[in-house]
Formats: C-alpha cells, sequence, structure tokens
C-alpha cells in the first residue's frame, strides 16, 4: 500500500510512533514531515562549554573520555557518572541516577550531542540527566550527512537522531505529489516539495535549510490567498443592487453644507467606495484609518449614496456607548437632511434612528417599524439590530464599525436582511500592517485614511513611573492645570472594581486587548499586584489636594444604560471636569474639549488599544497630553510604553506591535500572539511579505482559471488539510 501524507505514522517509523502522538499528537505522515527542527548546530563551529553560562540550557557537541558506575546508596540500582570533553578540551561530566539504558551505551570514545542545563558539583562543571544523541551512523550510512545537526522541539523518550531516523524512512517511502504547479514552482524560483522536505531535515550547509523554509512558507501563504482567491471569485459572482448617488440628492446636499473640506484621502477613499457600490456585485471594503482621520464621515457620505439609490444604511457598532456617540454626531452633521416628516426637516430628507437592547419595549416596536416600512434611511445600533424580528423596506448598505469585535455569524446576520446582498463597508481605527491585512483580509480591498483633518492638535505623550510620589502628585496637579485652564479630562483604570469587597477582576470593556495575555506573561511579581480599579481611583481622586473643587465622576461598562449615557452627556456638555472609565471610552467618543488622559496601569494595555485611548484627547483646538502611568520593573515592557510615547503614527506603532508579539492567530478567534495560525510565516519578514506578495498573484491567477481547484487535486488536498472548518470560516471576516 503506497504511503501518503494522510497515512499513520506507526507502521512507518514503529514504536517511536506512540511517544510523537502523546508528546506532540503527530498521527500522520504529513504531521512528521512538518515537524520541523527548531534549530541547527554546527558541530565544527559551536557546541562547546564556552558558549554557555551556568543555569543555561547547553547543547554540547562532545566526546566521552571516561565512564563508570558504581551501587546506590540506600537503593537498588546503578549510578552512572562519565565525563566528556569538547572541541576546546574542556571537561563536564554526567550524571545518571539510574545507569540503566546508558552504560552500554555512553563508553569511552563515544561521540554526540549533549542537551541539559548547565551545573556545578564541587568545583566541577555537570549536567544531570541529560538528553543525549551519538553519533552512531557508519560510514556507508551516517544518520548526519554533513556539519549541520538539526535540534528538534523536544519529544520525550525521542532523541534528535531518532526523528532524524524517522524522517528519512518517511521520506524514503512516501508518495508526494507537488500542490505547487512546474510553472509556478520555477517562476518563483522554488523547490520541489521533497528537495524542501530533504533540505530542511538533512541540511548540508545552511543554504539547504533556508530555500527548504522557503519553499514551505509559500505552501504556507498559497493556502491561504487560494482560499481568499476563492471567495473573491464567489462574491463577484452575487448579484447587488448598484446604490450610486444621484444628482440633486442627499449626498449632493450634504457636500453642499459641510462647514469644513474633506481631506484628499477621504475625497480619495470616497471615489473608491462610490465606485465599488454602483457595481452590480456587492462592495466588500475595509477602511482603517488613523484615530481622528474622519472616517465617520466617509462612511455617512456612503449611507447617503446608499439612500438616493432607494436604499437603508445600517451601521453595527460594538457597545452602546459608542452607537449612541454615533447617532448623535451623525443627526447633528446632518441637521434638517436628518429629519424627515419632522418641523425644519428638509423636503428630500432621510432620518436617522438608533435602536439598542436597553430601550423599552414601545420605544423599540415604534423603531422597528419605521425601520419596516422606509421612513428611516439610517438605523444605528448594537447587536440589537441582528435581531430576527429586524426587518428591513431596502437594506442597500452595511456599515460595521470596530469590525474586530465581531463575529462572522453576527455580521452575516445583519446582511442576510438585505433583499438582495448589500454592500459592505468595515472600518477599524485599529491600524493593521499591510501584510497582515494581505493575509486576513484578502478577500476585501483596502481603503487607508493616514491624513487628519485640518486643526487636529497634537498629542504628547509620556510615560509615568507610579511608584514615585513624587511624579504622581505632579501628574495630578498637570490635571488640575489643564482643568483650570477651561478644559477636560479622562482618567482610564484596566478594572471596575468594587469599594465593597475590593474586586480584583480586570474588566476591559468587551474583551481584552489583544495583546493583554501576552503582555501579562512572565511578570509574577506585577500580576499579583492589585490592578488599579475605577471605583478606588475615583475616591483618590476626590481626595486629591490638587483636584479639590473639580466634578469628578466615573463611567464603566456595568452602569446601566441610561446612566451610561446621562454620564456621557453631561461630560460632552462640560458638566464633569474629570471623567474616571474603563476603555468604554476607547473608540467613538468625542469631546473636543477633553485635553488629557492619564492611563494607570498603562502596562496592561496593548500597543493599539493604548494609541485608541489616547485618541479621544486633542480632538479640539487645543494640544493633548496623554500620561501612561506604569508601576513595572520590567525593562521590556518600559520599553514598549516609551515606544507608544514617542510617536503618533498608528501605522508605525501597528508595525512595531506585530514585531514584539508576532501576528497572533491570523487562522483563529485569538489575536493575543501566544500561538500563531501561521506556523512559519512571519509578517513582520520582508522576504516573507514578498512570498505573501507571490501567492496572492499566483493563488489568483489559479482560482480564476480553475474556481474548483478541479485540475489542481493536490492544491485543493492541501488547502482542506491545512485549513479547519473553523480557520475556514474565520477568513470570512468580512
Amino acid at each position: 500500500m503506497a504511503i501518503t501524507r494522510s497515512s499513520s505514522l506507526k507502521p512507518v517509523v514503529g514504536k517511536a510512533a506512540t511517544k510523537l502522538e502523546k508528546a506532540r499528537d503527530l498521527r500522520r505522515v504529513g504531521d512528521l514531515l512538518d515537524f520541523l527542527p527548531r534549530r541547527y548546530l554546527d558541530a565544527s563551529k559551536s557546541g562547546r562549554l564556552a558558549d554557555f553560562q551556568l543555569g543555561q540550557d547547553a547543547v554540547l557537541v562532545a566526546t566521552i573520555v571516561s565512564a563508570s558506575t558504581r551501587p546506590m546508596r540506600g537503593r537498588r540500582g546503578k549510578m552512572l557518572t562519565a565525563v566528556l570533553q569538547d572541541a576546546d578540551g574542556q571537561r563536564a561530566s554526567l550524571v545518571f541516577f539510574s545507569a540503566w539504558g546508558h552504560e552500554e551505551r555512553l563508553v569511552q570514545g563515544a561521540h554526540g550531542v549533549f542537551r541539559g542545563k548547565l551545573q556545578t558539583y564541587g568545583r566541577d562543571l555537570q549536567l544531570a540527566h541529560p538528553d543525549y544523541t551519538l553519533f552512531s551512523g557508519g560510514a556507508e550510512d551516517p544518520v548526519y550527512r554533513g556539519g549541520l545537526i538539526p535540534l528538534y522541539p523536544a519529544v520525550k523518550g525521542v532523541t534528535d537522531m531518532q526523528l532524524t531516523q524517522a524522517m528519512r524512512l518517511v521520506l524514503e517511502q512516501v508518495e508526494l505529489d507537488d500542490p505547487v504547479p512546474d510553472e509556478v514552482r520555477n517562476e518563483r524560483k522554488l523547490l520541489d516539495l521533497r528537495t524542501a522536505y530533504d533540505h530542511v531535515h538533512f541540511p548540508v550547509q545552511d543554504a539547504d535549510w533556508g530555500r527548504g523554509k522557503r519553499r514551505l512558507r509559500y505552501d504556507e501563504a498559497l493556502v491561504v490567498q487560494t482560499v481568499l482567491a476563492q471567495r473573491r471569485a464567489l462574491a463577484r459572482q452575487e448579484e447587488a443592487t448598484p446604490r450610486g448617488a444621484v444628482s440633486g440628492g442627499l449626498l449632493e446636499a450634504f457636500d453642499a453644507k459641510l462647514p469644513f473640506e474633506l481631506t484628499a484621502g477621504q475625497r480619495e477613499v470616497g471615489e473608491q467606495i462610490a465606485h465599488d457600490m454602483a457595481q452590480g456585485h456587492p462592495m466588500h471594503r475595509l477602511l482603517q484609518g488613523e484615530v481622528g482621520s474622519g472616517k465617520t464621515i466617509v462612511a455617512l457620505r456612503a449611507m447617503l449614496a446608499a439612500i438616493d439609490a432607494g436604499g437603508q444604511a445600517a451601521l453595527l457598532a460594538p457597545t452602546e456607548v459608542l452607537a449612541q456617540q454615533h447617532e448623535r454626531s451623525i443627526s447633528a452633521m446632518l441637521g434638517e437632511l436628518g429629519q424627515a416628516g419632522m418641523l425644519g426637516g428638509a423636503d428630500d430628507a432621510t432620518r436617522v434612528a438608533l435602536l439598542t437592547g436597553s430601550m423599552t419595549k414601545s420605544q423599540r416596536e415604534k423603531v422597528l417599524l419605521d425601520v419596516a416600512t422606509g421612513p428611516v434611511g439610517i438605523v444605528i445600533g448594537t447587536h440589537a439590530l441582528i435581531q430576527e424580528h429586524v426587518m428591513f423596506a431596502d437594506l442597500g448598505l452595511v456599515v460595521v464599525d470596530e469590525q474586530h469585535r465581531f463575529g462572522v455569524e453576527q455580521r452575516d446576520a445583519l446582511r442576510a436582511k438585505a433583499v438582495r446582498p448589500p454592500h459592505v463597508l468595515v472600518m477599524t481605527a485599529t491600524p493593521i500592517p499591510r501584510t497582515v491585512a494581505m493575509t486576513v483580509f484578502g478577500d476585501m480591498d483596502t481603503s487607508v485614511l493616514r491624513e487628519l483633518p485640518r486643526g487636529r492638535q497634537p498629542i504628547t505623550s509620556h510615560v509615568v513611573p507610579g511608584n514615585r510620589e513624587s511624579w504622581m502628585t505632579r501628574t495630578w496637579q498637570r490635571v488640575g492645570e489643564e482643568v483650570r485652564a477651561g478644559h477636560q479630562a479622562y482618567v482610564v483604570c484596566p478594572r471596575i472594581g468594587d469599594p465593597m469587597d475590593g474586586s480584583v477582576e480586570v474588566a476591559f470593556e468587551g474583551e481584552p486587548p489583544p495583546d493583554f495575555e501576552t503582555y501579562a506573561e512572565g511578570e509574577e511579581p506585577e500580576t499579583q499586584r492589585e490592578l488599579v480599579g475605577v471605583h478606588q481611583q475615583l475616591e483618590r481622586l476626590r481626595g486629591e489636594e490638587s483636584l479639590q473643587g473639580l466634578r469628578i465622576e466615573m463611567l464603566h461598562g456595568r452602569m446601566s444604560a441610561e446612566d451610561k449615557d446621562a454620564v456621557m452627556q453631561a461630560f460632552g456638555a462640560g458638566d464633569i471636569d474629570v471623567l474616571v472609565s474603563t476603555t468604554v471610552i476607547e473608540v467613538g467618543v468625542d469631546v473636543p474639549n477633553a485635553t488629557v488622559m492619564v492611563v494607570m496601569d498603562a502596562d496592561r494595555f496593548g500597543i493599539s488599544q493604548l494609541h485608541q485611548l489616547r485618541g479621544r484627547v486633542g480632538r479640539g483646538s487645543a494640544a493633548g497630553l496623554c500620561l501612561l502611568v506604569t508601576e513595572t520593573e520590567n525593562p521590556e515592557t518600559v520599553e514598549r510604553l516609551e515606544a507608544v510615547a514617542a510617536t503618533a503614527d498608528g501605522f508605525r506603532l501597528a508595525d512595531l506591535d506585530l514585531s514584539l508579539r508576532r501576528e497572533g492567530d491570523v487562522l483563529g478567534a485569538a489575536q493575543s500572539g501566544t500561538r500563531s495560525g501561521l506556523r512559519l510565516l512571519r509578517l513582520s519578514h520582508p522576504s516573507d511579505v514578498e512570498l505573501i506578495d507571490f501567492a496572492r498573484e499566483d493563488a489568483t491567477a489559479i482560482v480564476e482559471s480553475d474556481p474548483e481547484l478541479a485540475k489542481h487535486p493536490r492544491l485543493a488536498e492541501l488547502v482542506a488539510d491545512r485549513l479547519s472548518e473553523e480557520q475556514a470560516a474565520f477568513l470570512e471576516r468580512g
């Protein structure tokens, strides 16, 4: 029977298969081939004792110069001690408290690789119970053909040499039909698949494994891009109603009454969206832009175009605070153009409605009736928009704000409310590196707003050591100075807290920031310290000498919708001086008079979230100030905060974020960076960016000529093998 990638490992490698499955979940031949070395050891240049310090895990290339056994005191069995010598002549002792299985192998003259923690015993260097691989292959059949020794992730009970031998058995027997067409391999200068695996597992020189991994990284990119190319092809087959603006319509009237001039970026993106919406297939566009770049205006103009063409528009927001903010700001921008049927409303006006879960039954029923019968042209809401009983007269455009907070099913549920597939505009204020956008949003056209509107003020940021009393005193003095100069301030805390029981529950609004878990790892003393809570901070600030007489209130997600709205209305009206809040104010909140923000325990927030938060200040005529308070002693964390303080360019910060925590699981929901759905590709590496570009071009060409991959069965198998149903669904995130 032929052995393929999907064949079971056990018939090929024998008893080792059980250990490989238990330790690393390697069950099939393909699983073993894709279990790649974590590094390579050049026996001629490294593996010496001088390369390592005490306490480090040492990897030594050495020879046993003596070995002996002796009975154990007080227990049965024998203990083995040996002395090894490296290429420099330095020596260390080995000790095994059970000689069984070792005494016949670790004899004088045995040469191999030894791995273990470097310690001392008396005056001697020592490795206790090290893993080791002896160079036992004869000259006719050497296990390692060159000077490079592949070192694999640890597998209990299986040595590196045994893994290499298993790889050889597999590659000698497996049938490998290459999923990449010959012409593509030649064009991209890629190795064939068998040669790639051979170079990765049995390299003779450094260039070998580099070329081998390049081919495997390309395969990874091709899988993702093939699925995205198929999705783009299917989207082009869908029929949508063209939604172009009309002469003398709402959009034209709105543009005429704008009190400011659109930026060049807003005009350009607006033209891209208008072109897409005028087509007979659905627009599927991602709009990403800097905090304060004017995405809402761009989205509103698209919604007005949809209304001009006889349709309706729905704006889906992740929180009630943001939905309410959108409703107020869009209504204010439209003025009489958003007051259809009301006294003072324009003749060709539309109506704006808000739909949230906290509305009363009578309020909700009225909005639902108006949406279903057509008077409402723009409906703004939270998850309440996607409930079954919500019906539209003619939904033509769906706008999703802060898209990463919604699941595939939620967005599809809203799209399904349209008679024909609606046009979709997805917005995010979290800058996304180009490579991530290409990989994860590759089935969407992408627009970027980098330019800030005229008059937008700069924001200065500083890192404040929270454990230095004099610095904190000055921080609150600075807040007081801004407020007494006629401005307002935010103080952001990572948790809500409870003055009654001192709860330390972390309470990021919605979900924790994408990189919270990553940055919280490995900081044991700090994770034990109680994080600053809104309730506790409110009481502290009310007792702060420099803030006496100021109106200080709080805002968090556990407050009722009415209370949250009342607080935001009061803050917007200038009736609150200092707002102590969780991250509920992270996006969409627009209070031009707020000029200063203090972020407590700033090390507990991710780079992108800090950038989002500070975008709440400096939105008026005065410059903004953001103070990042931290008590961390971790130099890497402080460096991260200093980097945030050093630049206001969100795209630079996004690239920094990517380089620090990798890309997260771009093929699944986890964004913490603790694991990556891309096993080999690193989106921060220029060479991998090039491969993604190549793969996108190649996948597009393949799918255009063969949409179902009928002529490319091996590629279809690779896609099915590499992408689980869950991951394939995740690629439908648009």
